[in-house]
């Protein structure tokens, strides 16, 4: 007879995710007021916020132009003007690492890098070693080393096993320690006994640093796609390169500075310190840790808009025909910029209109739920099959994620039958072999037109996670020029026609049958994934 298993081996071998979110809702009841007083530091998560419904959909005109249909998202957040030309959709993974390799090597004054991780294979190694190559050849006639090399990434997911993102990168540290910043992000809601209790290969289920933000000098690279491996060879997502575009460039690399002075800086010794006079995300009070972290991030945002509103470039007019709005969510710190303007979005989208969304994970939060199901646009919602899933054949409890999305989505499916709404509202799934599915954003497209004249691209899948939890950062791209539009929508149709759309039959496949604890465990976990 086996050897009885201990109470937390045997709680973690079978239900870590759904134990964590249980404590997750027992801990913020218990101590919500207690963290509002003074900033807990037992059991803390980022509450779980009830979402109110969307509010009915606005007629709009479909007679506008691109850019006065969508103006008013500069009430949000500062716009920049680019013109179209400089804006490059690119459609393979490949072609997005050898883009960063070639910009690295070229890059003369900075090298920003926001990521979830930095991977350890060779891949990535080669990407460490074009930036080393970069920094050695970086120096002026006069000996001054110019370039300077800042990259953010997240702690949890950083600091996984022996040989990690931080490993990959202290030799970096320790050979130019003036020119290279490693700023780990913490999120000030795992802290206390929970951060004890959870598991190494869970605890980033609780809020991580999502951002994914690529830029050499004044390009940049718009993507949702990590520094890993996978996302350099089979794992399809989504990247739009600005090139040459320099206030965009500035803001980001302001923005992703302010994220990494409220986190933890690498050391070489691979020890991590807090930036003096900053508050330590975990074993610091959490109100002054949010308030700071808060008030440098908006600094950026409201600094921005402050300069265009003196300068006048708000208002949109010149000869650019493109337009940038930069959408910020960091619902952990307060700050909720893209969640209300894609909300908005969502809800005034005509009847007229048709939007193509796309999620790596569609687990769609209550309120655009709410939206698409009452919304009078038509929609075509692009997801992951479960064999194209990143989760597809783990091991243990992540190996039943795929068929919790199957889950979610089936009863998404039976929502839109009942309403009712199957000609309004497709869903579809992306099928590769070989390959995963990690796209999101979404296109739009205007009554009578056959492309897209605008486009959210960046980190968000659109569901909990990166409403709540997660530091996540798109863009807008809101675009007449016609070349540009072209692009986007060739983006679109290469993604949709690898795809099958589902019906009622898709979910009585026998491969589809999703076991009866999935289901009920699925409730309790959908928020963490």
């Amino acid at each position: 007879m086996a050897a009885p298993m201990s109470w937390r081996r045997l709680v973690f071998s079978v239900c870590s995710p759904a134990l964590a979110g249980v404590v997750a809702r027992i801990s913020d009841r218990i101590f919500r007021k207690h963290d509002r007083r003074r900033g807990s530091s037992l059991l803390l998560l980022a509450p779980l916020l009830a979402e109110v419904d969307a509010v009915p959909a606005r007629p709009s005109s479909s007679s506008e132009g691109p850019h006065t249909h969508f103006r008013w998202m500069a009430e949000h957040v500062p716009v920049f003007r680019v013109p179209g030309t400089q804006v490059h959709v690119l459609h393979s993974p490949d072609q997005f690492y050898q883009v960063m390799k070639a910009r690295i090597r070229t890059a003369k004054r900075r090298v920003v890098m926001a990521s979830l991780y930095l991977g350890t294979g060779t891949l990535e190694q080669d990407l460490v070693d074009c930036m080393e190559e970069a920094l050695e050849h970086s120096q002026d006639q006069e000996g001054r080393n110019r370039l300077k090399v800042t990259i953010l990434l997240d702690y949890t997911r950083g600091s996984r096993d022996k040989k990690n993102s931080r490993t990959m990168l202290l030799p970096l540290l320790r050979c130019f320690p003036d020119q290279v910043r490693v700023s780990l992000y913490h999120t000030p809601d795992l802290r206390g006994l929970l951060r004890l209790l959870i598991p190494q290969r869970f605890n980033e289920t609780i809020g991580v640093q999502h951002i994914k933000v690529y830029l050499f000098d004044n390009s940049v690279i718009i993507s949702g796609a990590n520094l890993s491996d996978s996302y350099f060879t089979n794992r399809q997502d989504r990247y739009v390169l600005l090139d040459d575009c320099e206030e965009v460039a500035d803001f980001f690399s302001d923005l992703v500075g302010a994220v990494g002075d409220s986190s933890l800086q690498l050391q070489a010794d691979n020890s991590v310190q807090v930036m003096e006079g900053m508050v330590h995300p975990y074993r610091g009070n959490r109100v002054d840790f949010t308030t700071s972290a808060r008030e440098r991030i908006m600094g950026v945002v409201n600094a921005a808009r402050a300069r265009q509103h003196l300068s006048g470039e708000g208002d949109g007019h010149g000869e650019s025909d493109t337009w940038v709005f930069p959408l910020v969510q960091m619902k952990p710190l307060g700050i909720h910029v893209d969640e209300q303007v894609t909300k908005r979005l969502l809800t005034e989208a005509g009847g007229d209109s048709t939007i193509y969304l796309t999620s790596g994970y569609f687990n769609l939060t209550r309120t655009y739920m709410h939206v698409v199901l009452g919304a009078a646009a038509d929609y075509r919602i692009l997801m992951a099959s479960p064999e194209v899933n990143g989760f597809f054949g783990a091991k243990g409890v992540a190996g039943a994620i795929p068929a919790a999305y199957v889950h979610l989505a089936r009863k998404f499916y039976s929502k839109v039958c009942g309403l009712g709404q199957q000609e309004r509202i497709h869903l579809h799934e992306y099928h590769r072999p070989d390959w995963t599915f990690h796209a999101k954003g979404l296109w739009f497209y205007l009554k009578g037109q056959s492309r897209p004249c605008l486009t959210l691209i960046g980190s968000p899948n659109f569901g909990y996670r990166s409403v709540h939890r997660d530091l996540e950062a798109q863009i807008a791209i809101v675009t007449e020029n016609e070349d540009l539009q072209a692009q986007l929508h060739q983006e679109q149709e290469m993604l949709y026609k690898r795809s099958t759309e589902v019906s009622t039959s898709t979910f009585d496949r026998p491969e589809r049958y999703v076991k009866l604890w999935v289901k009920l465990v699925t409730p309790l976990i959908k928020n963490f994934f």
